[in-house]
Protein backbone atom coordinates (compact mmCIF):
# COMPACT_ATOMS: atom_id res chain seq x y z
CA UNK A 1 0.00 0.00 0.00
CA UNK A 2 1.27 3.15 -0.97
CA UNK A 3 2.26 6.15 1.91
CA UNK A 4 0.61 8.45 0.11
CA UNK A 5 -2.95 7.00 0.38
CA UNK A 6 -2.51 6.01 3.80
CA UNK A 7 -1.56 9.51 4.60
CA UNK A 8 -4.79 10.61 2.84
CA UNK A 9 -7.13 8.88 4.10
CA UNK A 10 -5.86 10.34 7.84
CA UNK A 11 -6.42 13.18 6.50
CA UNK A 12 -9.70 12.82 5.04
CA UNK A 13 -10.88 11.66 8.60
CA UNK A 14 -9.59 14.93 10.28
CA UNK A 15 -11.65 16.76 7.31
CA UNK A 16 -14.82 15.28 8.87
CA UNK A 17 -14.66 13.52 11.75
CA UNK A 18 -17.80 12.21 13.53
CA UNK A 19 -19.16 8.64 13.81
CA UNK A 20 -18.02 5.52 12.11
CA UNK A 21 -20.36 2.19 11.27
CA UNK A 22 -19.33 0.49 14.45
CA UNK A 23 -21.18 2.44 16.71
CA UNK A 24 -18.31 4.88 17.05
CA UNK A 25 -19.02 8.39 19.24
CA UNK A 26 -16.43 10.53 18.91
CA UNK A 27 -15.67 12.35 21.97
CA UNK A 28 -13.28 14.82 23.37
CA UNK A 29 -11.57 11.79 23.75
CA UNK A 30 -8.33 10.82 22.34
CA UNK A 31 -9.03 6.95 22.31
CA UNK A 32 -12.38 7.78 20.50
CA UNK A 33 -10.77 9.30 17.92
CA UNK A 34 -8.24 6.83 17.50
CA UNK A 35 -10.73 4.34 16.93
CA UNK A 36 -13.02 6.58 14.40
CA UNK A 37 -9.67 7.13 12.18
CA UNK A 38 -8.46 3.25 12.62
CA UNK A 39 -12.69 2.52 11.24
CA UNK A 40 -12.25 5.07 8.70
CA UNK A 41 -8.87 3.58 7.22
CA UNK A 42 -10.45 -0.04 7.11
CA UNK A 43 -13.74 0.55 5.19
CA UNK A 44 -11.41 2.61 2.78
CA UNK A 45 -10.00 -0.16 2.04
CA UNK A 46 -12.97 -2.23 1.65
CA UNK A 47 -13.14 -3.83 4.96
CA UNK A 48 -16.04 -3.70 8.19
CA UNK A 49 -16.13 -0.90 10.53
CA UNK A 50 -15.13 -2.49 14.15
CA UNK A 51 -17.44 -1.94 17.12
CA UNK A 52 -15.62 -0.45 19.89
CA UNK A 53 -16.78 -2.60 23.09
CA UNK A 54 -15.45 -0.20 26.15
CA UNK A 55 -14.87 -3.38 27.90
CA UNK A 56 -11.63 -4.11 25.53
CA UNK A 57 -10.89 -0.78 25.82
CA UNK A 58 -10.83 -0.62 29.32
CA UNK A 59 -8.53 -3.93 28.78
CA UNK A 60 -6.49 -1.81 26.82
CA UNK A 61 -5.51 0.55 29.21
CA UNK A 62 -4.32 -2.19 31.60
CA UNK A 63 -2.73 -3.42 29.51
CA UNK A 64 -0.34 -0.10 28.90
CA UNK A 65 -0.36 0.22 33.12
CA UNK A 66 1.58 -3.38 32.75
CA UNK A 67 4.43 -1.50 31.54
CA UNK A 68 4.90 -0.01 34.21
CA UNK A 69 5.96 3.18 32.34
CA UNK A 70 9.11 1.40 30.25
CA UNK A 71 8.99 2.75 27.04
CA UNK A 72 11.79 0.29 26.54
CA UNK A 73 9.50 -2.90 26.39
CA UNK A 74 7.79 -1.65 23.25
CA UNK A 75 9.70 -2.67 19.97
CA UNK A 76 13.45 -3.19 20.03
CA UNK A 77 15.42 -6.22 21.04
CA UNK A 78 14.25 -5.44 24.58
CA UNK A 79 10.38 -5.75 23.44
CA UNK A 80 8.16 -7.67 26.12
CA UNK A 81 4.17 -8.28 26.13
CA UNK A 82 1.87 -8.82 29.12
CA UNK A 83 1.46 -12.70 29.49
CA UNK A 84 -2.07 -13.71 27.69
CA UNK A 85 -2.98 -15.25 31.03
CA UNK A 86 -3.37 -11.63 32.79
CA UNK A 87 -6.18 -10.93 30.92
CA UNK A 88 -8.47 -13.12 32.89
CA UNK A 89 -6.55 -12.79 36.16
CA UNK A 90 -5.56 -9.34 36.27
CA UNK A 91 -7.00 -6.96 33.72
CA UNK A 92 -10.79 -8.18 33.26
CA UNK A 93 -10.91 -7.67 37.29
CA UNK A 94 -9.47 -4.17 37.29
CA UNK A 95 -12.15 -2.95 35.10
CA UNK A 96 -14.99 -5.18 35.90
CA UNK A 97 -14.79 -7.57 32.67
CA UNK A 98 -16.91 -10.42 33.12
CA UNK A 99 -14.06 -13.20 32.85
CA UNK A 100 -16.48 -15.29 31.16
CA UNK A 101 -17.00 -13.37 28.40
CA UNK A 102 -13.26 -12.42 27.90
CA UNK A 103 -12.47 -13.47 23.38
CA UNK A 104 -9.79 -14.23 21.89
CA UNK A 105 -7.69 -11.00 21.01
CA UNK A 106 -6.87 -11.27 17.14
CA UNK A 107 -4.26 -8.27 16.90
CA UNK A 108 -2.39 -5.83 19.13
CA UNK A 109 -0.97 -2.16 18.06
CA UNK A 110 1.31 -0.46 21.12
CA UNK A 111 3.19 2.77 20.88
CA UNK A 112 5.50 4.40 23.31
CA UNK A 113 6.36 8.30 22.95
CA UNK A 114 8.24 10.60 25.28
CA UNK A 115 6.21 13.69 24.29
CA UNK A 116 2.32 13.61 23.98
CA UNK A 117 0.70 13.18 20.02
CA UNK A 118 -2.35 14.17 18.91
CA UNK A 119 -4.56 10.94 17.82
CA UNK A 120 -3.85 11.53 14.04
CA UNK A 121 0.22 11.29 14.82
CA UNK A 122 -0.08 8.50 16.83
CA UNK A 123 -2.37 6.22 14.51
CA UNK A 124 0.14 7.07 11.33
CA UNK A 125 3.93 7.88 13.24
CA UNK A 126 3.43 5.68 15.97
CA UNK A 127 0.85 2.55 15.84
CA UNK A 128 0.91 2.07 11.85
CA UNK A 129 4.81 2.07 10.73
CA UNK A 130 5.33 -1.16 8.84
CA UNK A 131 3.80 -3.67 6.74
CA UNK A 132 3.32 -6.23 10.00
CA UNK A 133 0.90 -3.41 11.62
CA UNK A 134 -1.00 -2.69 8.03
CA UNK A 135 -1.83 -6.52 8.15
CA UNK A 136 -3.38 -6.42 11.70
CA UNK A 137 -5.13 -3.28 10.91
CA UNK A 138 -7.12 -4.44 8.01
CA UNK A 139 -7.24 -8.36 8.96
CA UNK A 140 -10.77 -9.41 8.36
CA UNK A 141 -11.00 -11.48 11.51
CA UNK A 142 -11.49 -8.46 13.42
CA UNK A 143 -15.40 -7.62 14.34
CA UNK A 144 -14.51 -5.26 17.26
CA UNK A 145 -11.98 -2.41 18.97
CA UNK A 146 -10.94 -1.08 21.94
CA UNK A 147 -8.22 1.92 22.30
CA UNK A 148 -6.56 3.68 24.97
CA UNK A 149 -4.00 6.19 25.77
CA UNK A 150 -2.13 7.08 28.92
CA UNK A 151 0.63 8.95 30.49
CA UNK A 152 2.89 7.38 33.37
CA UNK A 153 1.72 8.81 36.42
CA UNK A 154 -0.01 11.42 34.52
CA UNK A 155 3.14 12.86 32.69
CA UNK A 156 5.88 11.19 30.25
CA UNK A 157 6.22 8.75 28.42
CA UNK A 158 2.96 8.78 26.47
CA UNK A 159 1.51 4.88 25.41
CA UNK A 160 -1.19 4.38 22.82
CA UNK A 161 -2.54 1.25 22.96
CA UNK A 162 -5.21 -0.62 20.33
CA UNK A 163 -6.21 -4.02 21.19
CA UNK A 164 -8.77 -6.13 18.66
CA UNK A 165 -11.08 -8.99 19.01
CA UNK A 166 -13.23 -11.78 16.98
CA UNK A 167 -15.77 -11.65 19.89
CA UNK A 168 -19.66 -11.20 19.80
CA UNK A 169 -20.77 -7.56 19.83
CA UNK A 170 -23.22 -8.11 22.01
CA UNK A 171 -21.41 -11.11 24.07
CA UNK A 172 -17.94 -10.25 24.58
CA UNK A 173 -16.07 -8.37 27.44
CA UNK A 174 -18.98 -7.54 28.88
CA UNK A 175 -18.83 -5.00 31.88
CA UNK A 176 -20.21 -5.81 35.56
CA UNK A 177 -23.41 -3.26 36.31
CA UNK A 178 -22.51 -1.95 32.73
CA UNK A 179 -19.44 0.40 33.55
CA UNK A 180 -16.23 0.02 33.31
CA UNK A 181 -14.26 0.52 36.37
CA UNK A 182 -12.50 3.82 36.34
CA UNK A 183 -9.01 3.77 36.54
CA UNK A 184 -6.59 6.92 36.15
CA UNK A 185 -4.10 8.10 34.26
CA UNK A 186 -5.65 7.47 30.96
CA UNK A 187 -8.39 7.45 28.17
CA UNK A 188 -10.25 4.43 27.14
CA UNK A 189 -12.64 4.38 24.08
CA UNK A 190 -16.39 3.42 23.96
CA UNK A 191 -17.44 5.33 27.35
CA UNK A 192 -18.99 7.90 25.32
CA UNK A 193 -17.21 10.58 27.63
CA UNK A 194 -14.77 12.87 27.54
CA UNK A 195 -11.23 12.30 28.83
CA UNK A 196 -8.41 15.02 28.38
CA UNK A 197 -4.73 14.03 28.03
CA UNK A 198 -1.38 15.58 27.49
CA UNK A 199 0.42 18.75 29.03
CA UNK A 200 -3.57 19.00 30.47
CA UNK A 201 -3.52 15.80 33.01
CA UNK A 202 -6.09 13.16 32.50
CA UNK A 203 -9.55 13.90 33.36
CA UNK A 204 -13.06 12.46 32.40
CA UNK A 205 -16.36 14.70 32.09
CA UNK A 206 -19.61 14.16 30.71
CA UNK A 207 -19.96 13.94 26.61
CA UNK A 208 -20.70 17.29 24.92
CA UNK A 209 -23.05 17.52 22.48
CA UNK A 210 -20.53 18.86 19.35
CA UNK A 211 -18.33 16.97 17.80
CA UNK A 212 -14.62 16.77 18.13
CA UNK A 213 -11.98 16.91 14.74
CA UNK A 214 -8.63 15.93 15.74
CA UNK A 215 -5.06 17.22 14.39
CA UNK A 216 -1.57 16.32 13.94
CA UNK A 217 2.65 15.91 14.94
CA UNK A 218 5.51 12.92 15.17
CA UNK A 219 7.11 9.87 17.07
CA UNK A 220 8.14 6.22 16.88
CA UNK A 221 6.40 3.05 17.82
CA UNK A 222 6.02 -0.62 17.57
CA UNK A 223 2.95 -3.18 16.10
CA UNK A 224 2.69 -6.19 18.50
CA UNK A 225 1.57 -9.60 16.39
CA UNK A 226 0.18 -12.44 18.20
Amino acid sequence: MAVWYFVVVVFSVLSGLASADGQTNVTNNPADELVAILNSNRTAEKESSLFDNPGLACLALQYIKAYEGDCGEVGGPNAKKPADSDFAQTFAPNCGVEASSLSPITGRLLGCETKYLKPSDAFSDILIKDNKSLEILYDSNHTEVGAAVSGSDGGSPYFWCVLLSSGGTNSSFLLEGGVAKVTRPGCFSGANDDCSGGAGGWSRTPPPVWKFAVGASIALGYALGL
